[in-house]
């Protein structure tokens, strides 16, 4: 296959934008190895997450106008539909100016622009299905796409079933043959319990708040990785340097985190986070055992995610509004019961899918021959 002009589009999330750097580069070697050729561009809004992201990954970059169709006031709904209609807009101009062959979409309300563009200008859709439940977006995009790669069969009954390929949760490079002795070396951890608290890209201000009016206690308990987001950093930096020299050594304190991400998780015993779409791949990748904590403002989306992990024995739940008083102790017992941590890490290495972005690239292919 020579030629190939991919669009990607995603965002509002590292769960949703991680996933489609994966398949680009999956997609790269294959069709390198078919002796083809393949380039890719990357249509996000102008101010998510997804437009830093793409310029680290080094993708050419496109803007859309674009909200999520929510809102508590009918004016609020009103700007959300003009902005996607101005989307619209956007993304029929960048198809006519990039002519892409097929375009991969995974989710977030950018895509909803995106893809109406290309079902208008009679472009092939492969949709990706990170989180268990799909979003708004994703469901009205269904009927739309040629084919529709999901995480997990469960997310088969939100879709036509004959348009679905259960791929598992493409991860990003570097959970490959991951050593947990070197790990711990990295972060210059020692032989005690390691502490995974992370609020991927934006933080978890309830998690973080949690963190930080028992910080000395934690830091007694276990050592730990922080991932703050940027919001809480500053403030947590101050109480780092106001604490013990013994309990700052514990102490390991980041705003964000991305190619460090898999060290981190093969470093620690434990994880505390949400629990949006990443987790379905990168925890079981890792076999990191997990106390998940989904939220509702998206959906109720994260329920789904964190109770199939539960289900399956590799996560524990505890709801947002039970945090500030639960969770010091739901986590300190966790780290204490050595044999349960073995059977929560073994539970998550059985739902590990480390061939899904190559399975994904497989299907990208399929559909634009």
């Amino acid at each position: 296959m020579t030629g190939l002009r991919v669009l990607l589009s995603g965002g509002g999330s590292g769960g949703h934008v991680f996933p489609a750097f994966a398949v680009a580069d999956a997609l790269r070697q294959l069709v390198d190895a078919e002796g083809g050729s393949v380039e890719f561009r990357f249509a996000g809004t102008a101010d998510g997450i997804e437009s830093e992201l793409a310029v680290e990954a080094d993708l050419p970059y496109s803007t859309i106008a674009a909200r999520a169709l929510r809102g508590r006031n009918f004016l609020s709904k009103l700007l959300s539909v003009g902005a996607t209609a101005t989307g619209v807009l956007d993304a029929l101009a960048l198809m006519l100016r990039y002519q892409p062959d097929l375009v991969f979409v995974t989710g977030g309300y950018v895509s909803a622009p995106v893809g109406i563009a290309a079902w208008l200008t009679r472009r092939p859709i492969v949709l990706l299905q990170p989180d268990i439940e799909p979003g708004w977006t994703l469901r009205a995009l269904g009927p739309l796409a040629s084919r529709i790669c999901v995480t997990h069969e469960r997310s088969t009954e939100r879709y036509r079933r004959d348009k679905c390929v259960v791929t598992g949760y493409p991860i990003r490079p570097g959970f490959e043959d991951l050593d947990k002795p070197m790990a711990r070396a990295y972060f210059q951890l020692n032989g005690g319990p390691a502490l995974l608290v992370t609020g991927a890209v934006r933080g978890a201000q309830r998690i973080n708040d949690c963190v930080a009016d028992q910080l000395e206690r934690w830091l007694e308990q276990t050592q730990l990785i922080h991932i703050s987001g940027r919001n809480d950093f500053d403030r947590l930096s101050l109480m780092r340097e106001a604490l013990p020299p013994k309990l700052q050594s514990r102490y390991r304190l980041y705003s964000y985190m991305s190619e460090e991400m898999p060290l981190a998780m093969a470093a620690c015993d434990l994880a505390i986070s949400r629990a949006g779409a990443s987790v379905m791949g990168e925890y079981p990748a890792a076999g990191l055992p997990a106390v998940l904590a989904p939220i509702g403002e998206a959906g109720g989306h994260q329920r789904y995610n964190a109770d199939l992990l539960a289900d399956a024995g590799g996560a524990v739940t505890i709801n947002n509004e039970d945090i500030a008083e639960n969770l010091f102790e739901l986590t300190t017992a966790l780290l204490a019961d050595h044999d349960r941590l073995q059977r929560m890490r073994r539970a998550m290495l059985e739902l590990r899918r480390t061939d899904a972005a190559r399975r994904v690239a497989e299907v990208i292919v399929a559909v634009a021959k």
